[in-house]
């Protein structure tokens, strides 16, 4: 079974879109799926077991675009199924089945980073206001991308029910969880040993930041609301263009020396930061389903989560980590002070596990499995 993967991103670059691929590819091949991956990049190819083309980087947007479709056409051609992991990618329109795996909504987010709605605009929201031609259009065509597809899957019922108001038919939607990478296993260390290896105090007081630095990350609203818990310090792992605004951010709100921005940090060395931090920390304004919530819970570090999108399926709230109200500057410094007080790190470290036994790795791939099977062997 021959399957053109049609990304934005891929190993290695940072984002959940990015290393859920790599970890559910080979486990596909053993089952009998040949790939070819198109992504944009510009990072090496070779050594993936399977055929990887990237669409530089190094050229005007309209020449990649261009490059993108043409490429997607000829490879298309060659392919049993088309599984597409990014919405508005440039694909011409070609009669071979297709699953699309949604993860969010690209409307509403090129509308935010082209500044053609205010930056608070909410998600939900934002699906029933009437707005402004060119905002219309990416609305339409994203709806009509999602009804083209044969199969869709989305990582949380959140999606489902956002995708569903696109008019798309639900049967064509299938709910399978996000889950942590088989790989990815709490390391031996204690978070005392693991502070030592990374150099921190071990007496410090620790909130770990982990992502793409874009705007609707929230990382501004966590630096913001570090005034509050003044012997807290704000580790933050992740690059993007939103960098220089944070800095500024940090500067402005005087907490810049305990503000470090480590840039893009190895996956592989993402289990030893949360297991030495006190929380890991996802402020974003929306989430389909957060690899850094799963992540951090399956190394035993509770999470501090806007009560947004999928986080509401990860964290219960008091039990495994704090859920906060966004945006909520003064309702966010009150949960930070409370997840700092005595007693109340280590309890909900206790109940890291709980609940995560619907996240698993192999009912992914099996779930995968079975919905690429199901809309091959249609008639």
């Amino acid at each position: 079974m021959r399957v053109l993967i049609a990304s934005g991103i891929f190993h290695p670059d940072s984002g959940g879109p990015a290393t859920y691929l790599y970890s559910l590819l080979p486990a596909l091949q053993e089952r009998g799926y040949q790939f070819h991956v198109l992504a944009y990049g510009d990072a090496p190819c070779d050594g993936y077991g399977y055929p990887v083309e990237r669409i530089s980087f190094k050229q005007s947007a309209p020449q990649r675009w261009l490059r993108y479709a043409r490429r997607y056409a000829e490879l298309a051609a060659q392919s049993d199924l088309i599984y597409v992991n990014t919405l508005g990618l440039p694909r011409p329109k070609v009669n071979k089945p297709l699953v699309l795996k949604i993860v969010g909504d690209y409307a509403w987010e090129r509308a935010l980073q082209r500044g053609w709605i205010a930056p608070d605009t909410d998600l939900d929201a934002f699906q029933k206001r009437r707005d402004l031609p060119h905002v219309a259009w990416f609305k339409a065509r994203r709806a009509r991308e999602a009804r083209a597809a044969d199969k869709i899957i989305v990582p949380s019922v959140h999606l489902r029910r956002l995708v569903s108001g696109w008019r798309v038919p639900p049967e064509r939607i299938q709910l399978i969880y996000n889950a942590p990478e088989p790989t990815l296993r709490a390391p031996s260390l204690s978070q005392a040993e693991a502070r030592q290896k990374l150099g921190w105090q071990l007496d410090g007081r620790y909130l770990l930041s982990v992502g793409r630095l874009i705007a609707l990350k929230g990382v501004q609203h966590l630096i913001q609301a570090l005034a509050a818990v003044p012997s807290v310090r704000l580790i933050v792992a992740g690059d993007g263009e939103f960098l220089p605004h944070l800095r500024r951010r940090a500067e402005e709100c005087g907490v810049a020396a305990r503000v470090q921005f480590l840039g893009k940090v190895p996956h592989a060395q993402m289990s030893l930061l949360m297991r030495a931090a006190d929380y890991v920390a996802i402020y974003s304004s929306t989430e389909g389903l957060s690899h850094t919530l799963l992540e951090a819970l399956q190394v035993g570090t509770p999470v501090i989560a806007s009560a947004r999108g999928g986080n509401p399926e990860v964290v219960q709230h008091g039990v495994n980590g704090l859920l906060v109200p966004h945006p909520d500057l003064p309702a966010l410094q009150a949960a930070l002070q409370h997840a700092f007080s005595g007693g109340v790190r280590d309890a909900l470290a206790a109940n890291s596990a709980l609940g995560m036994e619907r996240f698993s790795w192999q009912t992914l791939v099996e779930q995968t499995d079975a919905a690429l099977r199901t809309v091959l062997e249609r008639p």
